[in-house]
Formats: structure tokens, sequence, C-alpha cells
């Protein structure tokens, strides 16, 4: 699942790669923007940390499981 981190006063936005629940990264978000650390750590697929202080995030978008995704032009 793709998770994309908007930062204050950056152009760019993080986007990461995640093999766990889209539940389970939006615990982990929450934890941290409810003032219990003053850092947002993730950890990617590859195993990589990625921490970004939470007075900085500006959004953060949670995107869909890859199973649940439909590529092609077929009607459901």
């Amino acid at each position: 699942m793709e998770v994309k981190i908007g930062v204050v006063h950056t152009i760019r936005e993080l986007t990461l790669e995640f093999d766990g629940s889209a539940a389970e990264v939006s615990a982990a978000v929450e934890a941290a923007m409810s003032g219990a650390d003053p850092v947002l750590w993730l950890s990617d697929a590859k195993g990589r940390r990625v921490g970004v202080p939470t007075d900085k995030v500006a959004y953060v978008e949670i995107g869909s499981d890859e199973a649940l995704r439909q590529v092609g032009f077929g009607r459901a």
C-alpha cells in the first residue's frame, strides 16, 4: 500500500510503500499526532525507518491495498 506524507514548506511529498494494512498506518499516525511522540516514525516495505516531526506534517494520504486496485478498462 502506498502512503504519501505532505511536509510543511516542502514542494515534494514523501511517498512510501508499506506491507501492513491501512488501519496499522492510520493508528501509527494518530498516535504520533496525539502528542505522544514529537516524531511520526514509519517503517516501509524495505525496512527503512522514516521520521517526520509531527508539527511539520501537512497531510497523510493512505492509499488502498494493492489487491483492491483495478487495472484496465473493464466494467464492474
